[in-house]
């Protein structure tokens, strides 16, 4: 992670003042991460992460959702060193695909405890992707039945979706009509406990290992 006196650099971009100040107190009572700018904008923020680079960014959700992805799809082709955080007071299994599939490699909720939100910092600045457990709406699913229950065929939709198609694509794909999409997708739902096809993706992509799903202390499963 860091060897000596080298402390991880962190950007921050917050929407609210005394939020900002927080992190800035709680990176600065760290041994190996430091806050090396904290702004109140996006645009100045970006600018920032090219004349004054650091290891990690952690951009506030609450600039808009598509000024954040199209913050994160700036970074991703102009500054792909850069470990990007999102953070928000909520976040549901679509918003948190568009932002991975945008480059963020850091999902955070702003309920999580300091210690959440350190190892979360650590491990994008380490390199890694981290997301909080509790972005999933259903936490219990993951020790219900694998998707080895499933048909050649429902494997084959699954895969598809995973892959961000929609359902008149996967029938095309697979020369089936879209009506019978909708009774495989029925059945994965069943089969996996997951619901909803952005869960799909989502889950599809923590089984990989492409997303380390990380549970977090004091939260609620989001409805």
């Amino acid at each position: 992670m860091t060897q000596g006196n080298y402390k991880s650099s962190v950007g921050l971009c917050e929407t609210q003042p005394a939020t900002a100040e927080g992190i800035r107190a709680l990176l600065g009572g760290s041994e190996d991460l430091t806050c090396r700018w904290a702004v109140p904008n996006l645009l100045v923020g970006l600018q920032l992460a090219r004349q004054q680079p650091v290891q990690t960014l952690v951009l506030d959700k609450g600039f808009g959702q598509q000024a954040v992805i199209s913050a994160l799809t700036e970074l991703r082709e102009s500054m792909p060193d850069v470990g990007t955080i999102v953070w928000g007071n909520s976040m549901n299994e679509a918003e948190a695909l568009r932002l991975l599939q945008a480059g963020a490699r850091g999902l955070l909720r702003k309920t999580a405890d300091l210690a959440t939100i350190l190892t979360c910092i650590r491990a994008v600045s380490d390199g890694a992707t981290w997301m909080e457990d509790c972005v999933f709406r259903d936490t219990t699913r993951h020790e219900r039945p694998s998707r080895n229950d499933l048909t050649m065929r429902e494997q084959q939709v699954l895969g598809l979706v995973e892959q961000g198609m929609k359902n008149k694509e996967i029938a095309l794909e697979l020369g089936i009509r879209p009506g019978t999409v909708k009774i495989h997708l029925k059945h994965i739902f069943e089969k996996t406990g997951v619901h909803g096809r952005y869960g799909l993706a989502l889950n599809g992509m923590r089984i990989r290992g492409v997303i380390p799903v990380q549970p977090a202390v004091g939260y609620s499963p989001l409805a």
